[in-house]
């Protein structure tokens, strides 16, 4: 274990009040794995001889030691720990990771350092460390904790140093979450038994994403004898998932299973009383599910049996108050109480980002205490608080430092963990920040804003990026890199935490009607060579690169559309878009502003259904192409429509057809704006555009059998 870059003190003085002077050094009385493995990480910070294991621990620990020693049991609880400071020494006690865990603690909390991953640390500069006796139990709050930082990818200390685990670590084969499709594939099962998938809009619906028919016994057996093989191959995992696959109303509704949820009111009926079958097989092993979209709320009459986890997830929840502030959060907060009451192994998914624009203000640090600390009240003994935390997102490393402190310890006061960290990590450019984040919190409380995990900063435009806001935020900043000038470390750490502010500035100014494009050029340079510099990888969840962001902005947003015959025009529906759009659909087709990669602007919707609309050109004109803007975006179940059709008239009654263009199924994973373009070459007053939409989910998407959408944001006449 190294800590790469970090300045090492040659000696450090361990005084004790009232007691002796000493040189302060570790050492392991044992020779342990675990002792080894902490030894190694205090021997970066204290230097001194180690003397080897001998039987006598008279000759092995001497005055001002750090004695090291891992217990036989978990007498601690599960990766807690002991630190004992008496008058001569200090002393270290845990059984396995709590052994390292309690040295992490002892370096944090006594000796003052921090570690932010990638070889960057805070470490202050003793001289002398006085430290008053203590005999102290530490406990953690959670027995399995989950966060996302980016560092955890190539930084094993980082997971070390903030207690944290990994799915590997503790369930079978990685089998966590959404696994029916690894259970029970449909490539296999599917064709020849359509009955073990679910039975909605009146057929059965196997597929990739497909949820089971709970009620079918030869389910059960093929899934216990599946976990049978994998807890064999596993001999030292006690725990699986068997969870739903991705996606909301695709739960069966065939008459046993709606039988069975009509009795227990919820459709986790059907799906508890089918892991408490499987659980009762495996009485040694636990059998974790989720409680997510469809199934959040627990049934009225089974319960979990001891060896059976929920994993109750706050996916819809609104987030810029804690989750019993807001409407969402307190229907969130019924299937809490109800999973608590009930449940011994209550898992926690919480969300903590904006998973459609990491590099967008989400001011929500200030609820992460509360809701943490909600979690512990309600009985929850494992959580994943899945933040993101990609580099150059917002506050990716104070957020992480916050939940991964309080889901240590859930009681430590989030203002002293925030205060600690921007004076360490930003210095002097701290007290700016601080009031920058105070500030954005404060507007998002007071305008009621609707902080949301799947939106577009143009959402906030209105509200928290409004324009006089803005100005301040943007004043903070200055002042904040000016404050740290002298200091490129944390000049460049200042500047990393602008970025979400300079991308929603270039997000806004795209939806304006009025744009200064040499100023908007020279910001998105800026952008552009920041992202580049501080190795931004993505923008979002589906991995859209700033690179690409940034080459798609000049092509798509520097340009006012007046070079669009169809620029302003008037469009007539002849099948109306969904009804949330209908009063943007007047001008959006034709008013020169493109949609985000966010369908909430600019983007007009039908869903599960085919669209059809005339552009009146105003005169007739020579028509040479046309093409219609389109946004694929599968996580929202936004595809791409099966056909579009391109028609013109003189005269508005009689329509020649210009081009039929049939489109291949596409599954791409990222967000992009697909133009369906046709030649054209005739004279033309009228424009009509014919989509078939492809109206259904198919067997691979996460909604299969329900309707999908498709959405346009203008129509391109040249």
């Amino acid at each position: 274990m190294v800590l790469a870059g970090i300045p090492v003190q040659a000696q450090v003085r361990l005084v004790h009040k009232g007691a002796m002077t000493g040189c302060f050094k570790p050492v392991h009385a044992g020779g342990t794995a675990a002792e080894k493995e902490a030894l190694d990480l205090a021997a970066h910070f204290f230097v001194g001889d180690a003397p080897t294991k001998t039987e006598a621990w008279s000759k092995v620990i001497r005055k001002g030691d750090i004695a090291l020693c891992e217990t036989e049991t978990e007498e601690f609880g599960e990766d807690g720990c002991r630190i004992v400071i008496d008058d001569w020494n200090v002393w270290i006690y845990g059984h396995g990771k709590g052994l390292v865990y309690g040295t992490v603690e002892f370096l944090k909390k006594y000796v003052g350092i921090d570690y932010w991953g990638g070889g960057e640390a805070y470490e202050p500069c003793h001289q002398e460390l006085t430290l008053d006796p203590v005999d102290t139990v530490i406990t953690p709050t959670f027995r399995y904790r989950q966060s996302q930082n980016y560092q955890l990818r190539t930084d094993p200390l980082y997971k070390t140093w903030y207690h944290l685990e990994e799915p590997s670590e503790m369930f079978v084969a990685s089998y966590w979450v959404h696994t029916c499709d690894r259970l029970l594939p449909a490539s296999r099962y599917g064709a020849e038994h359509p009955e073990y998938y679910a039975y909605y809009n009146g057929k059965r619906n196997p597929g990739s994403a497909s949820q089971w028919c709970m009620s079918n016994p030869e389910v059960l057996e093929i899934v216990c004898a599946r976990l049978d093989s994998l807890f064999k191959a596993y001999p030292d995992r006690k725990m699986i998932s068997i969870s739903q696959n991705d996606g909301s109303d695709t739960y069966c509704r065939c008459p046993e299973c709606l039988k069975v949820l009509e009795e227990e009111g919820s459709p986790s009926g059907p799906i508890l009383r089918f892991i408490n079958a499987v659980a009762e097989r495996f009485p040694d092993k636990e059998i974790s599910t989720l409680a997510y979209l469809f199934s959040v709320h627990p049934p009225k009459k089974t319960v979990p049996r001891d060896n059976v986890s929920i994993m109750l997830c706050d996916i819809d929840c609104r987030r810029q108050t804690a989750l019993t502030e807001n409407p969402s959060g307190q229907e969130f907060m019924k299937a809490l109480e109800g999973w608590s009451k009930t449940c011994r192994n209550l898992f926690v998914w919480d969300y903590g980002i904006n998973f459609d624009n990491y590099l967008s203000p989400f001011p929500n640090l200030s609820t992460i205490k509360d809701n943490m600390v909600l979690f512990r009240d309600h009985n929850v003994k494992m959580h994943f608080s899945q933040i993101a935390s990609v580099r150059g997102g917002d506050f990716a490393e104070l957020r992480s430092y916050l939940v991964n402190n309080l889901m240590w310890d859930a009681g430590a006061s989030l203002d002293s963990l925030e205060h600690r960290f921007l004076t360490r990590y930003y210095g002097k450019a701290g007290w700016p920040i601080y009031k920058y984040i105070k500030l954005m919190e404060g507007a998002a409380v007071g305008t009621d804003v609707d902080l949301f995990i799947y939106d577009s900063p143009v959402s906030y435009k209105g509200n928290i990026l409004r324009p006089e806001l803005m100005r301040r935020y943007n004043a903070l900043f200055d002042e904040a890199e000016a404050l740290v000038a002298d200091d490129p470390v944390r000049l460049a750490r200042v500047r990393r935490t602008r970025l979400p502010l300079q991308y929603s500035a270039l997000e806004i100014a795209r939806t304006e009607p009025e744009r200064d494009f040499a100023v908007i050029g020279k910001a998105l340079d800026l952008f552009e060579a920041r992202t580049a510099e501080f190795q931004v990888e993505m923008l979002n969840e589906r991995h859209n690169l700033p690179a690409d962001y940034c080459r798609l902005y000049r092509e798509r947003y520097m340009t006012d559309g007046r070079d669009n015959l169809a620029f302003g025009k008037p469009v007539s529906y002849l099948v109306d878009p969904r009804p949330k759009y209908l009063e943007l659909s007047k001008k959006a087709l034709t008013d020169g502003l493109y949609g985000g990669t966010t369908y909430v602007e600019n983007w007009v919707g039908w869903e599960g259904t085919d669209a059809a609309f005339v552009i009146d050109l105003g005169a007739p004109m020579e028509v040479h192409s046309i093409a219609t803007d389109f946004l694929r975006q599968l996580g929202a179940w936004i595809l791409m429509p099966m056909q579009v059709r391109y028609s013109v008239s003189t005269d508005g009654e009689n329509y020649e057809e210009v081009s039929v263009i049939d489109l291949p199924e596409d599954r791409g994973s990222q967000v992009e704006f697909i133009p369906v373009t046709a030649s054209c070459d005739r004279t033309a007053r009228y424009i009509r555009v014919d989509v078939v939409g492809t109206k259904t989910c198919p067997e691979w998407h996460y909604g299969v059998g329900n309707p999908c959408w498709f959405f346009i944001d203008e129509v391109i006449v040249r």
